[in-house]
């Protein structure tokens, strides 16, 4: 028998599962099932796991896999959802988290000076499990300024598209239209300072109105030759 925390949790991850083909993160599992913190998050994923309903995949972040539901979880789908199921047109299946998709490469990105992120055709297999939800791309990093981040000369960068982000996060800043570069973005007075992950080099300071947001650092991809 499950908890109502534990069938509340196993079917967000499910529907989740279903939907979009990543699981959930901690976070979202947090605030869906109204939780005060993510460690009760992990002790319903532990419980679930024990009992054999879910079971985490390895050298993956945010994999979970549902292996079986609840005979009365299955069966038990009200009336209005029957209707709802009956009247929505399909949608396009979903991606499973261990596929690869085609995301656009964009060039390269200064982890250094700005340089110009260049626009062209070129696209990059990434797996589906690093992305979250959005739309999102590529840029090749170029330069060292983010090494005490963790960032390399040569990695792809994976970026989510937006134009808003918090302070401390990783950004793609294009600077007066014309120049792109990787830092942490933090606003300053009615400054932004873009701030480089290396301890030799010092922040870049612009007017907030030369720096627009274009993306925020979702994930990194490297290659070993």
């Amino acid at each position: 028998m499950l908890t109502a925390k534990q069938h509340e949790l196993l079917l967000f991850i499910h529907h989740r599962l279903e939907e979009t083909g990543i699981s959930p993160s901690f976070e979202e599992m947090k605030e869906a099932l109204d939780l005060k913190s993510k460690s009760g998050v992990h002790r319903l994923i532990s419980a679930l796991e024990e009992r054999g309903f879910i079971q985490r995949l390895a050298n993956r972040a945010r994999a979970l896999e549902v292996v079986k539901m609840p005979e009365n979880m299955a069966a038990g789908r009200t009336a209005k959802d029957a209707v709802a199921k009956a009247t929505t047109p399909p949608a396009a299946a979903p991606a499973p988290a261990n596929d690869v998709i085609e995301i656009p490469l964009h060039g390269k990105i200064a982890a250094g000076q700005p340089i110009e992120a260049l626009e062209d055709s070129r696209s990059l297999p990434v797996p589906a499990a690093l992305l979250g939800s959005g739309d999102h791309y590529a840029l090749e990093v170029s330069g060292d300024s983010m090494i005490e981040a963790g960032i390399f000369d040569g990695d792809f960068a994976l970026v989510k598209k937006t134009n808003t982000a918090r302070d401390g996060e990783i950004v793609v800043a294009l600077i007066r239209g014309e120049e792109a570069t990787l830092k942490y973005l933090h606003h300053d007075g009615g400054k932004i300072r873009l701030d480089p992950a290396n301890s030799a080099l010092q922040p870049q300071v612009y007017a907030d109105t030369e720096v627009e947001v274009q993306g925020k650092l979702a994930g990194l991809l490297r290659r070993y030759h």
